[in-house]
C-alpha cells in the first residue's frame, strides 16, 4: 500500500515564524521506497511526532531552495545514511539546491551531499526512474513557475500509483495538463480565491489546475494565513465544487492512502 504523511501544511513568510501549521513537507511511504519531500522547518521533529521514522527513509525530494521547503534537508539526509554511517539513498532537488548559485549558497551541504548514494539534478521535462534497496520508482520533472531558480514540480510513479505535486508555482495554462494521469494532486495553495500572490497559486488558480488535470483526489496544502484565516475545508470545498474534483485540504498528520473511496 502507498500513502501519504501530510508532516506540515502550513505556507508564506507569516506562518513560517508562527508556526500555526507545520511546514515540514510530507512524506510518502510504499513498498518500493520511503520518500520524504520538501523537509522545510519542523521536517524531523514532525516525522517524530507522527511517527514517521527517519531512518526508514529511502529518498529525498526538494523542489526549490527556499528555506520553507529544503531547512531540514541535510537532517533528513542524517537519517537516509544511518547517522552519516552509510552511503545510500536517493537525492532528487533543484540544481540550485544542490549546487548553489553565484555566490555558491547551495542549500545541502557538501558534506551531506557525499552520504547520498545517487543525486539528481532535476531537469523540467525529464522522466528518470531510480532503484532503491526495495525496489524503484520513477519521476517526471514538470515546470513550476517561482521567484527562484529551477523550482520544479513532478509526477511520481510507485508501485502502481500516481502522485502528483506542484511544488511552489504561479498558475499558467499548460500546467493542468501535465498532471492529467494523477491519483493524488498535491497543489500548494498559498491564498484563497482571487488573492494572488506572484509565483503561488491561489484557491481559484487550483480550481483550473483541477479541472484540466482531473486527478481522482486533489489535496490543497502549504496554505498561508489567508487561507487559514478562511477555512482551508470552506477553501477545499469551494474547489471541489467549481472543478467537479473530489478536493480534500491536508492537515497536519493527515494519511492517505488506505482508499480513496474514504475521501
Amino acid at each position: 500500500m502507498t500513502e501519504i504523511i501530510f508532516i506540515g501544511t502550513g505556507g508564506g513568510r507569516i506562518n513560517l515564524l508562527k508556526q500555526l501549521r507545520g511546514t515540514g513537507g510530507f512524506r510518502i511511504n510504499s513498498k518500493s521506497a520511503n520518500i520524504h519531500v520538501d523537509p522545510g522547518p519542523g521536517a524531523l521533529l514532525g516525522s517524530l511526532r507522527f511517527k514517521q521514522d527517519p531512518l526508514k527513509l529511502d529518498a529525498l525530494i526538494v523542489t526549490h531552495a527556499h528555506i520553507d521547503h529544503c531547512n531540514d534537508a541535510n537532517l533528513l539526509i542524517e537519517g537516509i545514511s544511518r547517522h552519516a554511517l552509510k552511503k545510500r539513498g536517493v537525492l532528487i532537488a533543484s540544481k540550485y539546491a544542490v549546487d548553489g548559485g553565484e555566490r555558491g549558497d547551495r542549500s545541502i551541504s557538501l558534506y551531506h551531499q557525499e552520504k547520498i548514494g545517487e543525486i539528481y539534478r532535476a531537469k523540467i521535462g525529464e522522466r528518470k526512474k531510480f532503484k532503491t534497496e526495495k525496489g524503484e520508482f520513477e519521476i517526471e520533472i514538470i515546470e513550476a513557475r517561482h521567484d527562484i531558480p529551477d523550482a520544479f514540480g513532478f509526477k511520481l510513479f510507485i508501485d502502481g500509483v500516481v502522485i502528483g505535486y506542484t511544488g511552489d508555482t504561479e498558475y499558467f495554462e499548460e500546467l493542468g495538463k501535465a498532471y492529467r494521469g494523477c491519483d493524488y494532486l498535491i497543489a500548494n495553495c498559498l491564498k484563497p480565491e482571487a488573492d494572488r500572490f506572484p509565483g503561488h497559486m491561489s484557491s481559484s488558480d487550483v480550481v483550473e489546475l483541477m479541472k484540466n488535470a482531473k486527478p481522482k483526489l486533489g489535496i490543497i496544502t502549504h496554505m498561508g494565513m489567508a487561507v487559514l484565516r478562511s477555512g482551508p475545508k470552506k477553501e477545499a470545498a469551494m474547489i471541489a465544487e467549481k472543478s467537479n474534483v473530489n478536493v480534500i485540504a491536508a492537515y497536519d498528520g493527515m494519511k492517505i492512502g488506505e482508499g480513496l473511496e474514504r475521501f
